[in-house]
């Protein structure tokens, strides 16, 4: 690995230290040394790569047709597939807003559209190449984070209550949310398990979450 491989950037506006961790593994969790702010080892270069794709994002529009205050965040999340499916359960809820960010993979892309069956270009979107900015606007536009954990790290979901207008945030399939993101946070939900796993697949579990957020705040109108 090149020394440039080993150059991190932390995340937090606030900070934005840029250091050198020669023992930290790209994708594990590792601390900035100025704030401490835990973060996931990603290295400075793909933080470049990124930002030049927030930059020739196009962010889709969508179709107009009425949605749902109701918005999510698609953190460091790998599999085009799985993106494309997190499209398509969006626009079945009636989901307003769709913020990927990260490695998480953007339209145009075959495989996204393959599992999404055009409901990337019925739901608005954007991309951003830090997570924890784009939840930060998001705080801005409104809405509540609520993260989407494993086990049992949340409230249940069958109990839960959803905010006025909640940001629904999903993380990556083997990592979960960063853990600056996790941090802010103001609520999160679990999925009952009841077999040897206490996951379910990213794109299963959100399907689940989101139709049920989607279900209560269609219940207030």
């Amino acid at each position: 690995m090149h020394d440039g491989d080993r150059t991190y950037r932390c995340p937090r506006p606030d900070c934005r230290r840029l250091f050198t961790d020669q023992a930290a593994v790209p994708g594990r969790i590792i601390h900035c040394p100025d704030c401490n702010r835990a973060m996931n080892a990603r290295p400075a270069s793909m933080d470049r790569t990124l930002e030049d794709r927030e930059r020739n994002s196009t962010g889709g529009e969508g179709a107009g047709i009425p949605r749902l205050p109701l918005a999510v965040l698609v953190d460091n999340v790998r599999s085009l597939w799985n993106v494309g499916s997190i499209f398509r359960s969006s626009d079945a809820c009636g989901v307003g807003l769709v913020v990927l960010a990260g490695i998480t993979g953007a339209p145009p892309r075959d495989a996204v559209a393959k599992t999404a069956l055009g409901a990337e270009q019925a739901v608005r979107w954007r991309y951003r190449a830090e997570a924890l900015a784009a939840l930060e606007q998001i705080l801005e536009e409104g809405y509540t984070p609520v993260a989407l954990e494993t086990g049992a790290g949340g409230s249940s979901l069958q109990n839960y209550r959803w905010p006025e207008r909640p940001c629904l945030i999903v993380g990556n399939e083997i990592r979960g949310i960063s853990p600056e993101v996790l941090d802010a946070c103001t609520g999160s939900v679990s999925i009952p398990m009841r077999g040897v796993k206490d996951s379910l697949n990213v794109a299963v579990a959100f399907g689940i979450a989101v139709h049920h957020a989607a279900g209560q705040l269609a219940g207030r109108d």
